[in-house]
Formats: C-alpha cells, sequence, structure tokens
C-alpha cells in the first residue's frame, strides 16, 4: 500500500473518531447542563438560603474534582471506552434522582453522585481526543471538542430554562436523565475501543509517573494553575448568575438565555482559535490573553442590571473562554507522554471542579456578607493574581515541533 493511501486511511480514521466523540460530548453536556439554571432556583423555592445552595454546588465540584485525577489515572490502565459508560449511568442516575428531591441534604446527596459521574466521563473524553488525534492537529481537535463540550453547555441552559419556565422543574431533570440514558447507548455502539496502557508500557510504579509528571512539570503546573483561575471565576458564573440575574428582575427564560450565550460565544470561538493555536510558537500568549479578558468580563456583571448587559459579558466571558482553554488543553497533551494523558487531563479536570467548588463554597458567604458585585469583582481579582502564576510556570517551555518566533 502506497504511503499516501495510508496517510488518508489514517486521516480518515482520526477525522471519524474525532466526530463520533464530540457528538457524544455534545449531548452528554446538553442533558447534564440543562440543570444548572434550574437547580439553584428549584433549591430556592424549597426554602433554602443563598450560601446553603452554594454548598449544594460544591459538593458536586468537590466530588468531581477530587476523583478527576485518580479516575484519569485508572482511565490509562482500564481503558477509557468502559470509564466513560459508567461515568455517563450515574450521570443519568443523578437527573432521576432530582425528580425525587425535596431537602438540602438530599439535593447535596444526589450532587454528589453528580460529581462522581462527570469525574468519570470528563476526564476520559478529553483523553481520547488525544489518543486519536496526529501531534500537529492537537489545537484543531480539541478546538472541534471543545465546540462540541461548549455548544453542549450552551444549548442545555437554555432548553432547561425554557422548559422549567414552560412546565416546571421536575420535567427538566426527567427530559436530562433520559437523553443522558440515550446518549450511553451511542457511546456503547459507536465509540470504538481504544488501547490500555498496561504498567509495562510506561512507568510501573504510579508514585514515579506522579512525581515526574507533576513536581518536575512546572508547564503542567502551570496549566493547572491558570485552568484553576479560570473555573474560580467559571463557578462563580453558573451559581451566582441565577440568583444574582434573578434579583435584577430577570426572568428564568432570559437567565437561561444569558447562558445560551456565554455558551455560545464559547463554542463559536473554539475552531478559528484552534486552528490559531497550532499556528503560533506560544500557546502560553494566547492563555494570558485569553485570561485577561476572562478577568474583565467577570468583574463586568458586578455592574450588570439588564439582560442586556448580562448578555454582552456572557459574550465576553465566552469568547475568552474559547481562546484561553482551547490553548490549555493542547498545551496540556503537549507536556506529558501518551501514557500519562489521563492523569494529566485528569488533573486538569480536577482543577475545574476545585477551582468551581472553591468559589460556589465561599463566595455565597462572601456575597451574603457584602454584595453579588464585590463577589465578582473578587473573583476577577483572583484570576488576575493566577495568571501571573501561570507566566512564570510555562516561561521557556517549547513543545516539540513547535514553530520558531
Amino acid at each position: 500500500m502506497e504511503p499516501a493511501e495510508i496517510d488518508r486511511r489514517k486521516t480518515a480514521t482520526y477525522a471519524k473518531t474525532l466526530t463520533v466523540i464530540s457528538l457524544i460530548a455534545f449531548a452528554s453536556y446538553v442533558a447534564s447542563y440543562m440543570r444548572f439554571p434550574v437547580v439553584p432556583l428549584f433549591a430556592r423555592s424549597l426554602g433554602i438560603n443563598t450560601a446553603h445552595i452554594g454548598i449544594i454546588n460544591s459538593g458536586f465540584f468537590l466530588m468531581a474534582g477530587a476523583l478527576s485525577l485518580p479516575l484519569g489515572i485508572l482511565s490509562d490502565r482500564w481503558g477509557r471506552k468502559r470509564l466513560a459508560t459508567w461515568g455517563l449511568l450515574l450521570l443519568s442516575a443523578s437527573s432521576f434522582l432530582l425528580c425525587l428531591s425535596g431537602s438540602m441534604p438530599q439535593l447535596l446527596g444526589i450532587y454528589l453522585l453528580f460529581g462522581i459521574g462527570m469525574a468519570a466521563f470528563g476526564p476520559t473524553m478529553m483523553s481520547m481526543v488525544a489518543d486519536c488525534s496526529p501531534s500537529t492537529h492537537l489545537g484543531r481537535s480539541y478546538g472541534w471538542y471543545t465546540t462540541a463540550l461548549y455548544c453542549g453547555m450552551s444549548l442545555g441552559p437554555a432548553v432547561g430554562g425554557f422548559v422549567a419556565q414552560g412546565f416546571g422543574y421536575i420535567p427538566v431533570f426527567f427530559i436530562s436523565g433520559a437523553l443522558i440514558a440515550l446518549v450511553f447507548g451511542i457511546l456503547i455502539f459507536f465509540l470504538p475501543w481504544q488501547r490500555k496502557f498496561s504498567a509495562d508500557e510506561g512507568d510501573r510504579h504510579l508514585g514515579a509517573i506522579i512525581i515526574r509528571d507533576v513536581v518536575h512539570n512546572r508547564p503542567l503546573l502551570g496549566c493547572w494553575l491558570a485552568t484553576l483561575g479560570g473555573c474560580f471565576g467559571l463557578g462563580m458564573f453558573i451559581t451566582f448568575i441565577p440568583l444574582h440575574a434573578q434579583d435584577q428582575g430577570l426572568p428564568v427564560s432570559q437567565i437561561g438565555m444569558v447562558f445560551f450565550v456565554q455558551g455560545l460565544c464559547n463554542a463559536l470561538s473554539r475552531i478559528p482559535l484552534g486552528h490559531l493555536s497550532d499556528h503560533v510558537a506560544h500557546r502560553g500568549r494566547l492563555v494570558v490573553i485569553g485570561l485577561i479578558g476572562f478577568a474583565l468580563a467577570m468583574a463586568g456583571f458586578g455592574i450588570s442590571r439588564s439582560f442586556i448587559s448580562f448578555s454582552l459579558f456572557a459574550g465576553a466571558l465566552g469568547t475568552s473562554m474559547g481562546l484561553a482553554f482551547t490553548s490549555i488543553g493542547a498545551l496540556i497533551a503537549e507536556t506529558v507522554p501518551p501514557e500519562s494523558r489521563g492523569l494529566a487531563m485528569g488533573g486538569y479536570n480536577a482543577v475545574i471542579y476545585f477551582g468551581m467548588m472553591l468559589s460556589s463554597g465561599l463566595m455565597g458567604y462572601v456575597i451574603q456578607r457584602t454584595a453579588f458585585a464585590m463577589g465578582f469583582y473578587l473573583t476577577a481579582a483572583v484570576v488576575l493574581v493566577l495568571i501571573v502564576f501561570f507566566h512564570l510556570l510555562i516561561r521557556g517551555f517549547r513543545a516539540p515541533g513547535a514553530k520558531v518566533s
């Protein structure tokens, strides 16, 4: 067989696998994110206060964050597809259980289960993207994948908001569970099995892997810190924008549209910015620019009083995330060998959820003692501080095959 024919077949296989992975991510995040703008309002309707609503969301983020790293490592050893199927089963079950909930402890317990499912699903899917992609296409692969993911994140809250407006909160949870169950079947039948990395193929000692890839890997640590900052802000957006916007007189359908605008701008920017990421000498510069824009948008929510202002800053937030996080995903894949990608992506997802957990758990108390505006200003300051640490840790890193400036 001619080399050109082999290359065409490899390209076709890569494109097909990436398409299937992206479609599964899209549908899963539509279904899962239907709940995000609805659950805080559902909890408030049960008489749960703002601080306790923050604790409920932080329970999800805590469990997802604590388990993303070990489950990411498990996906290296156990297999990506197997772990992803278990994650979807838990995500579906948590949605159905929300239909039966009626108290703060019940919501907290269900959100802990939700976190376990997301920890099993999220890092595994991101590792699959790196596994199937040529090294020259990592930026655009994560551009396409995260476009699908954020299209799901943007459409889900909008659908959830409109369903809740027309039919109430409980139908949102039932539809979410049913859609995730459908995605489970699609994953089983259409996603190919991928190779596992046994101990013989990588480092036999897990402790040695962690020391090598974390303690001595400054670029990876820098990417994780940048992610932590961005997701501290994202947790603020997810948890408290519904309450802040409701206090400004926005109905639940418009609150869902604010989420839609953020996710849509995030999604639409990912593909062109992913291509841009593959054609610059230093992806880290794009991360810094994106996170500065993110911090400014976050501060803007503090002065928002209308649907238009909320939507404008949501769009700026989404575009800034598209610029920063597409490059972060590609950078992380470049900082570790293939047999440690589950670990690296597990750590990435862990700091995503720890960032959102810290924001949900801490900022609720800050808001109760001050105001929503102060919470958003402080969040912007946290993001700016972590940008500095990212720059110091990533400085001097050059991926194999990177362009020379």
